[in-house]
């Protein structure tokens, strides 16, 4: 990956975003694209589109959501701890004796999510997941006065973890599910920019998918595109303690996946296939037998329906501090949405 973009990946990664609380990374993307879009603006929802080669035809909308899970202040007691509420889908096993990030109007404040040590916990205790309502973050505050002072109820919380590359190509993150996706559909834009295109594109970060898909519904309605391909990230089956038999294949640095099923468009599906070969471009299929939990179960479903498709990102230990990518996985990813968009003929038919 060239130093400018992986740049802007770890700018994304740096913000906080929260379902609810897009606005700082979504402001780190806008600046990004509007380098080379047509025209970039944010709707109502919190949603940043950008267009490039509005007056073409069909209409492209690809989206990557910018949120991530997290935590939200719920409750501070009298001793100035502070009490809260997963945002998402957060594996309360991962949550004890881990530094956090708490973004309020005053700043940012640093703290600890408690755990009561191991020499104060009787067998039985040690043996229990601890329930998420009574987890705890600790700042140091000496009372709940103390606390009030830096903390409101409501304001987000993040795991305090940073961007770290590995061996062979692969990074460490918190928030790849779906920062890489916000990423992929800016840097597509970027590589699409003066080319001769058919298409109009429209690159979207979409926001509170963790909580819903909401972000894509209110984008693809307002958008109407023809053709709407979700950039995710999808679960890697390559480590242990898998059951592929049940989810399948999906390796870290064997290219993106290109998934297959009843939310897929199959004109869509092939058209995808046959622009990574064509490209020599690596790609895995995965399967999906129901409507996937991505954008792109409501962008096929918006207005009269819309031919959708998927392209994910392989990512192990998703919704943890600790996602793992491959770099190379995630640059591929960009280089097929591009070959895809610049083959799409303006008579092309996406009626199975």
């Amino acid at each position: 990956m060239k130093k400018a973009s992986l740049d802007f990946l770890k700018a994304l990664l740096e913000q906080p975003s929260p379902s609810g609380f897009e606005q700082p990374v979504q402001e780190v993307w806008r600046r990004q694209v509007k380098k080379y879009a047509d025209g970039v603006r944010t709707d109502v929802h919190g949603n940043a589109i950008a267009v490039l080669n509005p007056k073409g035809k069909p209409r492209v909308m690809l989206a990557g959501h910018c949120d991530e899970v997290g935590f939200m202040v719920n409750y501070i007691n009298d001793d100035g701890f502070i009490y809260f509420s997963a945002i998402g889908g957060v594996d309360p096993v991962i949550v004890s004796a881990r530094r956090v990030k708490i973004f309020t109007d005053k700043g940012v404040i640093h703290g600890v999510v408690g755990r009561k040590a191991i020499h104060m916990m009787d067998q039985e205790e040690r043996k229990k997941v601890p329930e998420m309502h009574k987890l705890w973050v600790d700042i140091g505050a000496k009372d709940k006065k103390e606390t009030e002072k830096l903390v409101a109820i409501g304001d987000p919380i993040i795991f305090d973890t940073g961007f770290q590359v590995l061996r062979n190509g692969l990074a460490v993150g918190r928030g790849f599910d779906d920062r890489v996706g916000s990423f992929a559909v800016a840097e597509t834009l970027r590589l699409l920019a003066g080319k001769k295109l058919k298409a109009a594109v429209y690159a979207v970060s979409t926001v509170q998918e963790e909580i819903g898909l909401r972000g894509a519904k209110t984008s693809a309605f307002g958008i109407d595109p023809d053709v709407g391909i979700a950039v995710d990230v999808g679960n890697a089956s390559d480590h242990p303690d898998v059951d592929k038999q049940k989810v399948g294949e999906m390796k870290l640095g064997k290219g993106p996946s290109i998934a297959r099923g009843a939310n897929i468009n199959p004109v869509v599906g092939k058209g995808l296939v046959a622009a990574a070969r064509k490209n020599k471009i690596p790609f895995q299929m995965i399967g999906a037998a129901r409507a996937t939990g991505t954008d792109a179960n409501v962008i096929q479903i918006t207005r009269s329906g819309v031919a959708a498709g998927l392209v994910s990102v392989p990512n192990r230990y998703m919704h943890t501090p600790v996602e793992v990518i491959s770099l190379d996985d995630l640059d591929n990813t960009c280089k097929l949405l591009t070959a895809y968009i610049i083959g799409l003929s303006s008579t092309v038919d996406f009626t199975p």
